[in-house]
């Protein structure tokens, strides 16, 4: 079985953005640090919004967030929205081949996906991210490393000790002098 890059695109950006928590995330910063399609993603991005798992905020100072908490976003639940097909083969959909009655693949077949999904439904995105993990990725990404006060949603309490990418340091200070000119 192989995912499709929808798929892919989709649980990488919820990794993206569940590093960056509680930090917004921007599209051009998700593919930028992945070397993905900003085009390809927008869709991506638009869908996991339907679905409430990333809330999106348009404008100025907008950006994406999760939607939910890590601990409920569920890898397998993420692959059955966003995959358009999980038939291992065609008798899946209702295709008749020759051997249809008899055949006891199909069982064997829908076995093994309900097993790997199983097993993906017992992973979430905080499983994903924990431990050092999501530090690590962040840093892999260009990512400023999130206190864990900023984690738990609190006031930062100064730098993370962590280098801000280019972009952000970048962002950083366009915000900084917009506050000076109020």
């Amino acid at each position: 079985m192989r995912l499709t890059r929808f798929t892919d695109y989709a649980l990488r950006t919820l990794i993206y953005v569940g590093s960056h928590e509680p930090q917004q995330s921007s599209i051009a910063g998700i593919a930028r640090a992945y070397g993905i399609s900003e085009t390809h993603l927008v869709k991506v991005v638009h869908q996991l919004g339907r679905l409430g798992l990333i809330r999106t905020t348009r404008g100025r100072g907008g950006g994406i967030r999760l939607g939910q908490a890590p601990s409920e976003i569920t890898v397998g639940a993420v692959i059955r929205q966003t995959e358009e097909d999980l038939a291992l083969v065609e008798c899946f959909v209702g295709q008749a081949c020759a051997i249809t009655a008899p055949c006891r693949l199909r069982r064997v077949l829908g076995e093994a996906l309900d097993a790997f999904l199983a097993v993906l439904d017992r992973y979430t995105l905080a499983d994903l991210l924990a431990d050092d993990a999501g530090a690590e990725i962040a840093m892999l990404l260009g990512l400023t490393v999130p206190t864990p006060r900023e984690r738990a949603g609190g006031p930062s309490g100064g730098s993370s000790g962590q280098m801000a990418s280019g972009s952000e340091r970048l962002d950083q200070s366009r915000t900084s002098s917009r506050a000076g000119r109020r």
